[in-house]
C-alpha cells in the first residue's frame, strides 16, 4: 500500500476541522426524558483538536512546507 497522498491527508484535515465547527456551539447536551434528564456528549473536543494538529502537520510535511531542522553545532 502506498502512502498517504497531500489530496488524502487535505481531505481529513477538512473533515476534522467540520467536526470542529459541528461542536463547537454545543460540546453537550441535556434531554428531559419525563422522567428525568440523560446528559449526551456530541463529541471529544481535546481528540478532534489532536486530530487538527497530526494532519495539519501532514499536509504540511507533504506539501514541502513547514519543514523543521535541528543543527548542531559542536565548538572546538
Amino acid at each position: 500500500m502506498a502512502g498517504i497522498t497531500l489530496a488524502q491527508a487535505e481531505a481529513k484535515l477538512t473533515l476534522w476541522m467540520a467536526a470542529n465547527d459541528a461542536v463547537a456551539g454545543g460540546q453537550e447536551y441535556e434531554i428531559d426524558t419525563g422522567s428525568g434528564s440523560r446528559r449526551l456528549k456530541r463529541a471529544d473536543a481535546s481528540e478532534i483538536l489532536t486530530q487538527i494538529k497530526f494532519w495539519d502537520n501532514l499536509v504540511k510535511t507533504l506539501s514541502g512546507g513547514a519543514v523543521s531542522r535541528t543543527r548542531y553545532l559542536v565548538p572546538e
